[in-house]
């Protein structure tokens, strides 16, 4: 059953894009810890595909800071510690709150219109519980924020940072009672960029920002060595 399960997880999207997830979340919660060799042989058997998909799959962890590798070695798990982890979430709640700014500001009525629907629609995610599908709208409405800020160079930016931040992201979405404080983080983000208020919404982006650190840095410190089951 679960090679059958673990196929299909594969086949649903982009191969590449299937495995850096799966590998990601592996290291991220600790399954994998800092040191751990990433054996490409291994790797291709566990998912069913051949070894050049998993060395691409190895690159794009390698460019998220999860995993190191250097020539003729295999590759390695990262110690991402909470420091940088930290480093890179100021930044990001920087980004945020300009992007929520400049979308109070910019955005259009429609932009704005589907910016609240979309936004009220997961709230029944949040009821349900639904982890994977919250965590795609996360991606979802944070893309909107970004894009309705119009500015490119902005957009580029954030889109960088968020992609080294992404597994760290969809891993706080396991902590007890997360989806419904991170709807209520994005409520207030809302009702400013509603209200064309563009310092209460870069306030409520960078605070919202601020709270996903603290929930991520249990990942970070739980790969870390003697903090496995911490």
């Amino acid at each position: 059953m679960k090679q059958v399960r673990r196929r299909e997880l594969i086949r649903a999207g982009t191969t590449v894009e299937q495995m850096v997830r799966a590998i990601a979340d592996m290291i991220v919660t600790g399954r994998m810890l800092p040191g751990e060799k990433l054996d490409e042989v291994s790797l291709a058997a566990r998912f069913d595909v051949s070894r050049t998909p998993v060395r691409e799959a190895l690159r794009e962890l390698g460019a998220m800071g999860l995993v190191d590798r250097e020539p003729n070695r295999s590759a390695v798990v990262t110690n991402v510690t909470e420091s940088y982890l930290h480093s890179m979430f100021e930044a990001m709640a920087e980004l945020e709150a300009i992007c929520a700014r400049l979308s109070a500001e910019r955005m259009t009525v429609d932009e704005r219109r589907t910016l609240e629907l979309e936004h009220q629609a997961s709230m029944r995610l949040v009821h349900t519980g639904a982890e994977e599908e919250y965590a795609a709208h996360n991606t979802e409405f944070h893309t909107r924020l970004y894009r309705g800020a119009h500015n490119d160079h902005v957009f580029e930016m954030v889109t960088q940072t968020r992609a080294r931040l992404a597994p760290f992201r969809r891993a706080q979405f396991r902590l007890p009672g997360r989806l419904a404080k991170s709807y209520e983080e994005h409520d207030r983000i809302v009702t400013a960029i509603m209200r064309a208020d563009g310092a209460a919404a870069a306030q409520a982006a960078y605070s919202h920002v601020e709270m996903v650190s603290d929930a991520s840095a249990v990942f970070a410190t739980a790969g870390e060595p003697g903090a496995h089951d911490g």
